[in-house]
């Protein structure tokens, strides 16, 4: 079992920055491939972005290439994702994800765990 905690959610101007913290249980933290998803508000959760086991590869969503930046520090037990050139249309609820299987990417169904969300609002 993986306990996550997500947190750094808050209220940010359009083009300012935000940066969300993943707290993970497991010292075996290593073995997991780590996701953000975000879900708006009458929408269906979309991914945002994937960090390898190693942190050697990342991957991100079309909509957040180039802005948002994600890493994982393993000897903490935690991922990031630095948000930047944050737009409106940004604002959601953001989960951390963590998921046992090497080629997890988009699919949600590949993670195994999930943390309770951080809300993000982006103001105009």
């Amino acid at each position: 079992q993986v306990q996550l905690v997500e947190s750094g959610g808050g209220l940010v101007q359009a083009g300012g920055s935000l940066r969300l913290s993943c707290a993970a249980s497991r010292r075996t933290f290593g073995i997991y491939s780590m996701g953000w998803f975000r879900q708006a508000p009458g929408k269906e959760r979309e991914w945002v972005a994937t960090i390898s086991r190693s942190g050697d590869s990342t991957y991100y969503a079309d909509s957040v290439k180039g802005r948002f930046t994600i890493s994982r520090d393993s000897a903490k037990n935690m991922v990031y994702l630095q948000m930047n050139s944050l737009k409106p249309e940004d604002t959601a609820v953001y989960y951390c994800a963590a998921a046992l299987s090497s080629g997890a990417r988009d699919g949600q169904y590949a993670y195994n765990y999930w943390g309770q969300g951080t809300q993000v609002t982006v103001s105009s």
